[in-house]
């Protein structure tokens, strides 16, 4: 006990210490904090759905209809009708002939990879991919190559120089939009490779999901791809307000991930409220609502931007709703969203390992709900405190 509480007290001395604040009210524009109003910067609740009346009267009829519990895993008992037309749902949402349920992000990554890929393959992942699929590689037992981040060059070169000796089965994975950056990956770029290299390509597009695309279906809708991409991996607890996980693939490899996948063999299925309220999610992000929607949210995201750029901040080459602003040095960087805290605005500093040493960040996120007049005001706050810290030209 008393070496946990020395390694608590030297992450506290390098500033790299994280605690859990107490949001006391439903996610919106605005939350409570310690009895105080807070401009909620760092919600990933973009489209504004978490507290939509619809998505809340799907929760309740559902757990009216169905109970609280779904009593099982899927394999056992906790199959329930719902689950299945969820399925349905996302399938054709997304173009493809089947889908499958996971109750988390992390758990979909570990459990696609892990239940598709094996020692005697190969996977080819961007170095900036989420920990969910860092952890799936390693959990596969599978060859991994990490490729530097949205370099499409070093990644022919990787995918060439490894063919000489090719075994097993490629796969290519990539984040959509990546959460520290909110960057794009090029999945233009990526379908001409894996199928120049006969490889799968899997994308998680947790935080393209709803946003990107002219019907909300995400990064491969953006680029005009949806139909070349393997795997679609996608969330339910981001733009669409909810929670849980899913796979949009063929029906072929859905069966496999039933019968191989330990994070879906092994899990309590999702609760009936829960899959109503994705259902109900993914008809408004479907609807002429979640086009305006989108379309408010892509004008608060400009204004934002244009502020924070027109002060000459580092955005890290962020093109999503996602808007980091670059500050280098734990310390500072925290210290400057205690600052902020202090004026009203609750945004996250980023520090390693979330992002590299000297990479970091105060991580933005924009939402279709905010006021405009607030969003300039919070950008103008940002540029104030980081003025004050000497962080302009971090």
């Amino acid at each position: 006990m008393r070496r946990l509480k020395q390694q608590l007290a030297a992450l506290s001395e390098q500033n790299m210490l994280r605690t859990l604040r107490e949001v006391e009210s439903a996610q919106g524009p605005h939350v409570q904090i310690a009895g105080k109003d807070q401009l909620l910067l760092c919600s990933n609740n973009y489209l504004g759905l978490a507290s939509h009346p619809a998505l809340v009267e799907a929760a309740c009829c559902a757990t009216r209809d169905f109970g609280v519990g779904s009593g099982a895993s899927r394999l056992v008992s906790g199959s329930m009708s719902l689950h299945h037309r969820l399925e349905e749902e996302i399938a054709e949402f997304k173009g493809t002939e089947a889908a499958l349920l996971f109750n988390t992000g992390y758990a979909a990554n570990n459990g696609i990879i892990q239940g598709l890929i094996g020692p005697e393959d190969r996977v080819f992942s961007d170095a900036l991919n989420h920990a969910s699929i860092v952890d799936g590689c390693r959990l596969s037992g599978a060859k991994i190559s990490i490729y530097p981040h949205n370099d499409m060059v070093a990644l022919e070169q990787m995918l060439t120089n490894a063919f000489k000796l090719r075994t097993g089965r490629w796969l290519i994975v990539t984040d959509g939009v990546f959460s520290m950056d909110g960057d794009m990956a090029p999945l233009d770029r990526l379908v001409e490779l894996k199928e120049r290299f006969d490889a799968w390509l899997m994308v998680d597009d947790a935080h393209g999901g709803g946003v990107l695309g002219a019907g909300g279906r995400g990064t491969a809708e953006h680029f005009g791809c949806l139909g070349k991409i393997d795997l679609q991996m996608g969330t339910f607890g981001k733009a669409f307000g909810s929670f849980g996980a899913y796979l949009a693939a063929s029906r072929s490899v859905i069966d496999v991930l039933i019968n191989r996948s330990r994070a879906f063999i092994f899990s309590t299925s999702l609760p009936p409220g829960v899959v109503a309220t994705n259902c109900a999610a993914l008809q408004l992000v479907n609807s002429e609502e979640g086009r305006i929607r989108r379309e408010r949210l892509e004008k608060n995201r400009h204004l934002f931007v244009g502020c924070l750029e027109q002060a000459g901040l580092d955005l890290c080459g962020s093109t999503t709703q996602i808007v980091p602003v670059l500050t280098r040095n734990p310390a500072p960087t925290m210290k400057a969203a205690a600052s902020l805290f202090e004026r009203g605005i609750c945004l996250s500093g980023i520090r390693p390992p979330t992002v590299p040493s000297g990479a970091c960040r105060l991580r933005a996120t924009l939402m279709a709900d905010h006021d405009p007049q607030e969003i300039v005001a919070a950008a103008d706050k940002i540029i104030a405190v980081l003025a004050e810290l000497n962080l302009q030209d971090a």
